[in-house]
């Protein structure tokens, strides 16, 4: 969920808690974008390194929001930009209710990359 609502919270029978539908902070994926690829040219030799270290970095600032029963999968496509256009598009079968998803995108005069954060629910 990329909105700032808050997460709902539900409690077992137990009395142990667990969060379902967390915040997904959009502006984290942004500054980790804009930290690592603003003032650089594309490089295709770099582009495979830059993609792998992005989706590293953004998958740890995810785990350190501490979102137990979380199963995280980052991915990262960066390109040329050469002014033409580019299409992209995901389906996702999933609980509605506790899965989530954000992501952003950074456009430069030489690049441009897309970051899309999945969040799925252990039940």
């Amino acid at each position: 969920m990329i909105s700032d609502e808050k997460p709902v919270t539900s409690a077992t029978t137990d009395g142990n808690t667990f969060v379902i539908r967390p915040n997904y902070k959009q502006k984290l994926i942004h500054q980790v974008l804009v930290d690592r690829l603003k003032t650089v040219q594309y490089d295709p030799e770099s582009a495979s390194k830059w993609t792998k270290e992005i989706a590293d970095e953004v998958r740890n600032k995810i785990k350190e929001l501490d979102l137990p029963r979380y199963k995280i999968a980052v991915s990262v496509t960066l390109g040329e930009n050469r002014g033409e256009g580019a299409r992209m598009a995901c389906k996702c079968l999933w609980d509605a209710d506790a899965d989530g998803m954000a992501q952003d995108t950074l456009v430069t005069d030489s690049l441009f990359c897309v970051v899309a954060v999945f969040g799925v629910f252990y039940y």
